[in-house]
């Protein structure tokens, strides 16, 4: 017999590898991975901390395609592992966030928070006012590094700053304190953020206040503060009156109280007029975690259309807790009381598929849709509805403000009255009006994976 050949396995441990494969194997681990395994050796703590071979393919793998992560650590003067925290932190802010807060004399309360070069920058946006389906963007916050890789946003409330490709860092933007103010971006949970003034940086008063070193913090919600308070106003408008009656008394409250937020804001309002400055208020707002629809959520997210008035809105249309579809202006939501007067609110979701009945065909055919014209600043043109297009499905309503809370209507309710249609478009667009109107009001995406639509010039405003 021939003598059988002996196998030699070879057992190698991860030690063995040159040190760029350890590397390369660690840059597919999480943050929280790589601390644990630093803890096994001493030699892994120093090759795990700051390496630039491990913290750049991993920035690069996670936001590469987003931004030039290079530019963001100023080709390499301070660390990827920096860079890769403070982006992490920021991903959440990406997408549309809206204004929240009674006090705030702002017309645009959405804002649109997207990735730069080397930077974030959050976008008021806002309809135009020339009866197109244009849409106003205005760059106003800077999120980034300075040339000594401090976190640094700058906040421009006139929205005159234009980066050119010659800015390097945030510290290349060329205006003074008068016309950029550095604030601090306070994340309190993941779907609020408050926005107030830097108090230790060099463009506002000094308070040499530790927290707000580094440009933004992270609040824990308070007792009194609950995350999910700050989520869309997506419950149902009939099911809200022990939460109507804390907006009440916490609204008032803030007004009157010595230690509410009306006595300080005024206080505030004092010491600027003595500084001969005006400081910038803390804005608060809240994310908009549904914007799109979905197969099963159809009329879900953030659209666009035009009011009776003829003037450009944007709507909220959420799905709430009890299966029902609540639409709300968007301008609107930041007004107190907002969540109790929607567009309007149906508790039925079943659609019914085309074709539909004769009697529904006269009822969306008798109707007309209010359409810009192409030309901008013409005046809006009125179409008939077999102009429009093909309708895929409809849904009825059968409930609307009128009904949620009649006494503040100041009449006596009439369900045929408060009666609707909701019409979906082969497109995905959908359309709307009650029976006791003779129109339809059409809404269209304001954006789609992640950019805006119509996007027009500020001075056409």
């Amino acid at each position: 017999m021939a003598k059988t050949d002996e196998i030699h396995t070879i057992s190698l441990s991860f030690t063995d590898f040159p040190e760029d494969v350890q590397l390369c194997i660690l840059s597919f681990l999480t943050p929280l991975d790589i601390s644990n395994f630093a803890c096994t050796s001493k030699r892994f703590v120093s090759l795990c901390r700051d390496d630039p071979r491990l913290w750049f393919p991993m920035c690069h793998r996670k936001w590469g395609s987003k931004t030039h992560i290079n530019k963001w650590v100023n080709n390499g003067k301070f660390s990827y592992k920096l860079l890769y925290n403070t982006l992490l932190e920021y991903e959440n802010l990406i997408g549309f966030w809206r204004l929240s807060g009674a006090d705030s004399d702002t017309d645009s309360p959405l804002i649109f928070f997207e990735w730069g070069p080397f930077y974030i920058a959050g976008s008021r946006v806002k309809p135009a006012r020339n009866c197109t389906y244009g849409v106003i963007k205005s760059p106003f916050l800077w999120m980034g590094f300075n040339s000594k890789g401090e976190v640094v946003n700058y906040l421009d409330p006139e929205g005159r700053v234009e980066l050119s490709e010659n800015v390097m860092n945030l510290d290349d933007l060329g205006f003074g304190d008068s016309e950029l103010i550095q604030v601090n971006v306070n994340f309190m949970g993941k779907t609020h953020v408050v926005l107030e003034e830097n108090c230790g940086s060099a463009f506002g008063y000094s308070c040499n206040s530790p927290q707000n070193r580094g440009g933004f913090r992270k609040v824990s919600s308070s007792g009194n503060m609950r995350e999910e308070e700050y989520g869309d106003l997506c419950g149902s408008p009939g099911s809200l009156p022990d939460r109507l009656m804390s907006e009440i008394y916490q609204y008032f409250a803030n007004k009157t109280s010595p230690g509410g937020n009306g006595s300080s804001r005024r206080q505030r309002r004092r010491e600027r007029e003595r500084q001969g400055r005006k400081k910038w208020e803390p804005e608060h707002y809240v994310k908009i975690v549904n914007c799109s629809p979905t197969p099963a959520r159809p009329l879900q997210g953030l659209w666009k259309g035009f009011c009776d008035d003829m003037t450009l809105d944007f709507f909220l249309v959420s799905y709430d807790d009890v299966g029902g579809i609540t639409c709300r202006r968007v301008v609107e939501l930041c007004k107190p009381f907002s969540a109790y007067a929607p567009v309007f609110w149906t508790s039925n979701t079943t659609f019914i598929e085309s074709p539909l009945s004769s009697e529904e065909e006269n009822i969306y055919e008798s109707r007309i849709h209010i359409q810009p014209l192409a030309e901008a600043g013409d005046p809006c043109e009125i179409l008939p509805s077999s102009d429009k297009g093909v309708v895929l499905r409809m849904l009825c309503m059968n409930s609307s403000y009128d009904l949620v809370i009649p006494d503040l209507a100041g009449s006596t309710v009439n369900p045929r009255q408060a009666e609707g249609r909701i019409w979906q478009y082969e497109n995905g667009t959908f359309g709307y009006g009650f029976l006791r109107d003779n129109y339809i009001i059409d809404l269209r995406h304001i954006a789609q994976n992640g950019q805006i639509f119509d996007t027009a010039d500020i001075s056409s405003d």
